[in-house]
């Protein structure tokens, strides 16, 4: 069969709070992302890659006009301005190499509880493992409330990949997504690799995505 040329579009992701699939895995951090105040005006949230940390602080920055910004892109200048209201710091423990920036997140987690705002930060482990050198701003980060997404069970998972085809505008025959349920490693990160694995193999050799298509990239992944 000829191969067809395929191009790397980016998917839209659906991140509204109707696109958030509530199970008993992630519903507490829902309810806390949701709630009408944080203990100390501060949350953060924890989970595996993919898990939907990102998803969430947008349903949270909707709901308070708040803003999101990724830790890597803070800059000293900008901290008067982003404390002028609720803010979400994504990715805090990938700066653990940056002294400035984390300088910069410790001037802002003090001026934006100072002005009455809320601070939402996120990363993947517990923050006790976050390790950050600056210690002032570690010992913060673990006085504030803590709230993490737990691995997926088997509804949750089903909505993930689901969601992931649908984002792609992506869709597959009704047993494929109950087959990788079943027999696929149980993380977020892994139903995101499987999904653009299925979507290229499926646009390259211009065919559906099928049960069969879905063993043959378990079983590659295997090899």
């Amino acid at each position: 069969m000829a191969e067809q040329l395929s191009f790397d579009l980016p998917a839209k992701t659906a991140l509204g709070r109707e696109d958030f699939f509530v199970s008993p895995s992630n519903a507490l951090a829902v309810a806390m992302i949701s709630a009408s105040s944080w203990p100390g005006n501060k949350l953060v949230l924890t989970g595996p890659a993919g898990a939907g940390k990102t998803h969430l602080a947008h349903v949270w920055a909707g709901e308070t006009g708040g803003r999101i910004l990724n830790a890597a892109n803070l800059r000293y200048e900008d901290v008067p301005e982003l404390a002028q209201g609720p803010i979400a710091i994504e990715d805090v423990p990938f700066v653990a190499a940056d002294l400035e920036i984390q300088k910069s997140l410790f001037h802002l987690h003090n001026l934006t509880l100072a002005e009455g705002h809320t601070l939402l930060m996120t990363g993947r482990l517990a923050p006790r493992f976050w390790e950050l050198p600056l210690p002032d701003l570690q010992s913060r980060i673990q006085g504030a409330h803590h709230v993490a997404l737990d691995p997926p069970d088997d509804a949750l998972l089903c909505a993930v990949l689901a969601k992931l085809f649908v984002d792609r505008q992506l869709f597959p025959k009704p047993d494929v997504i109950s087959y990788l349920v079943k027999h696929m490693d149980r993380r977020f990160e892994t139903a995101a690799q499987v999904v653009d694995r299925l979507d290229r193999i499926a646009l390259t050799e211009s065919r559906p995505i099928t049960r069969a298509l879905a063993i043959r990239v378990l079983n590659e992944d295997v090899a």
